[in-house]
Formats: C-alpha cells, sequence, structure tokens
C-alpha cells in the first residue's frame, strides 16, 4: 500500500482537542499494523514556541532532543509510545530563519527572495 496522508486542521481556533483527537487517530491507525508518522505544523511565526506565553499559547513540550515544541508533541509520544524529535515539529518561523539564512548566505545568488517560490519551496 502507499503512503497515505491525513490533515488534521482547525482554523485559527487553539485548544479545541485536535492535538488529542491527532494522536488518538494515529493509535487506532497503529493498533492496524500500519506506520503512523505525526508531523505538527504550526503557522505561527515564532521560531518554536519556548519562548512564548503559556497564557496564549500553551505549556511547552520539551523533546528528547532538547527542542522546545508545542504540547501535541507530548500527546503523540505517549498515545504512540515512541520518542520525537524537534524534526516533528515546523513553524512558520522556522521555515522564514532558514530561507533568511540562505540568503545572507548568498543562494539565491542575488535574486529577489518571494513567498512564492522561495518560501514554498523550503516547505
Amino acid at each position: 500500500m502507499g503512503r497515505k496522508y491525513i490533515f488534521v486542521t482547525g482554523g485559527v481556533v487553539s485548544s479545541v482537542g485536535k492535538g488529542i483527537v491527532t494522536a488518538a487517530l494515529g493509535r487506532l491507525l497503529k493498533s492496524r499494523g500500519l506506520s503512523v508518522v505525526l508531523q505538527k505544523l504550526d503557522p505561527y511565526l515564532n521560531v518554536d514556541p519556548g519562548t512564548m506565553s503559556p497564557y496564549q499559547h500553551g505549556e511547552v513540550f520539551v523533546t528528547a532532543d532538547g527542542a522546545e515544541t508545542d504540547l501535541d508533541l507530548g500527546h503523540y509520544e505517549r498515545f504512540l509510545d515512541q520518542d520525537l524529535t524537534g524534526l516533528s515539529s515546523i513553524t512558520a518561523g522556522q521555515i522564514y530563519q532558514t530561507v533568511i539564512a540562505k540568503e545572507r548566505r548568498g543562494d539565491y545568488l542575488g535574486r529577489t527572495i518571494q513567498a512564492i517560490p522561495h518560501v514554498t519551496n523550503e516547505i
């Protein structure tokens, strides 16, 4: 069977249980013998939630490799019984930071950096 993707989205609403639903769905699929990889994508421009107010964003989950990530990664780890790394959590801020670092190194050879294609290619 080929690779399949399931996206759990919720617009701009936070704390409605998308992380728990995702973790539970992952657990159900894993119990059926499927290989499950969960990836958290956050649209905020912060590089990670480590410096964000817990009153606005919620608690931070620190992965075994020391990455400060969204609390949902803790749910993913517990439900799937597997360790995740910082690579399991991506923010728009990380993507922009990578694009800007490439620009500063000269990787784009002086071209004008734009959301399309540079940011979308990085994603």
